[in-house]
């Protein structure tokens, strides 16, 4: 398939740019097999699941990965966004302006922090860098909102783009799905005899990494990190066992259920990388239904969808969708995959 096959048109009105209050956010129900539609608002969910069923969550947590700074000898400005710690001191980083991060340059972020450019990786032009001292660090970074949120990050943001679950440091974006979901939500979930289960997948720039390959195929993931325990591969799989429904909140969730399934459906306990690409045609194991948000064109997220709920189905609704007003990627509305 094409990446052309899966473009759209949104106008730029269509783009949030701040969050609605948890929970009430517009929700846009997708029947796939039957190419119903029905809207709703987020708290609606409840209504689609049944006790046994289980509703699994992605619990990553966003660190404050964005940092402003200049490089040492020239006092050029940059900005460098934290990507993975990778040893003692040592991160992966993305610095912008490239140019002004090469090899052996010595970098100085919000008049505190020293470090070295070590490394470049030629293919995903992420640099190694080196602190003298990168303790506290995150303390003084800030929050990593999307290019196309077009706003400074206000104190909101520090809890907003973060969802009500989050616990394991290591994203530096929100899995976005997750950002409906509060409190009363969750509760009335439990209420209701729903199970929920916890994996974790640490978001990477390879998430929003835009595809520069027009054949999809040829495009290919960074590996992210992934964690599934045996608690919640225990909840998941007894699930399964008694033929409930899978309800993955996320893309990221839907990629670690996948790459986790073994031959019979079930879910493996396993702590490592994932570099799964899912587009169409595409046979989901464990996943029965998911919540998502409205994706970018020509995304690997909206060709996880379509792989879903198929193409033209995921291309009318999101047609439907900006008729209606409804608003697009990560502050965004939800999607209901049934």
């Amino acid at each position: 398939m094409k990446k052309s096959d899966f473009q759209f048109d949104l106008p730029e009105q269509f783009i949030a740019q701040y969050p609605r209050e948890r929970g009430k956010s517009k929700l846009f129900v997708l029947h796939r097999r039957s190419g119903k539609f029905e809207h709703k608002t987020f708290r609606d969910i409840i209504e689609y699941l049944e006790e046994g069923d289980c509703l699994v969550i992605n619990d990553t947590r966003v660190i404050p990965a964005r940092f402003y700074g200049l490089r040492e000898s020239t006092r050029g400005k940059l900005e460098l966004l934290l990507v993975e710690k990778i040893g003692d001191k040592r991160w992966k980083a993305l610095i912008s302006p490239g140019r002004k991060a090469k090899v052996g340059n010595a970098l100085i972020l919000e008049d505190r922090f020293r470090c070295l450019v070590e490394g470049i990786d030629a293919e995903t032009g992420e640099r190694i860098v080196r602190f003298e001292n990168d303790k506290n660090l995150l303390k003084f970074g800030s929050v990593p909102l999307p290019p196309y949120i077009e706003r400074d990050p206000t104190g909101e943001d520090n809890t907003r783009y973060q969802t009500v679950y989050a616990a394991k440091e290591g994203s530096i974006a929100a899995p976005t799905a997750g950002l409906h979901f509060d409190q009363k939500t969750l509760f009335d979930f439990a209420r209701k005899g729903v199970d929920i289960a916890s994996i974790t997948l640490h978001v990477g720039p390879g998430t929003f990494r835009p595809v520069r390959t027009e054949r999809i195929e040829d495009h290919k993931m960074e590996s992210e990190r992934y964690e599934l325990s045996k608690g919640a591969a225990e909840i998941i799989n007894r699930a399964i066992e008694r033929g409930k429904e899978i309800f993955a909140v996320g893309t990221t969730t839907v990629r670690v259920l996948e790459a986790l399934a073994d031959e019979n459906g079930k879910v493996r306990v396993e702590k490592g990388r994932t570099a799964l690409f899912i587009y169409p045609p595409y046979t989901f194991n464990v996943v029965d239904h998911m919540v998502t948000n409205f994706h970018l064109p020509g995304s690997t997220l909206i060709m996880l969808v379509s792989a879903f709920a198929s193409r033209e189905i995921i291309l009318k609704a999101y047609n439907i969708a900006i008729s209606k007003r409804y608003k697009f990627y990560s502050y965004g509305d939800a999607m209901l995959i049934l």
